[in-house]
């Protein structure tokens, strides 16, 4: 099934994909070697989504791989406070 992003991706398809996500790291770490692994999934123009699909990347990682996938934080435009009522789900 084809969702544009995780806006538009009804419940029963995320569970999907995630169940899926899950399964592949989970082999990653049991039979591969990794230790860890990211999750990246941007979602909008505004968070760089370049493919009009939902899709996740998996980024298997070990110990000291020098693999950086946050930018440095520069700080935060608003208050803790400002964010956190923004934040609030009703």
């Amino acid at each position: 099934k084809h969702c544009a992003s995780i806006f538009d991706c009804d419940e029963k398809t995320l569970n999907h994909v995630m169940n899926t996500v899950k399964l592949i790291s989970n082999h990653y770490k049991e039979n591969c070697g990794f230790s860890g692994i990211n999750l990246i999934n941007n979602n909008g123009a505004s968070a760089e989504q370049a493919i009009e699909h939902l899709h996740i990347h998996i980024i298997p990682r070990v110990e000291n791989d020098n693999i950086y996938v946050f930018p440095k934080f520069q700080g935060a435009k608003y208050s803790l406070e400002e964010n956190l009522e923004k934040l609030k789900i009703n």
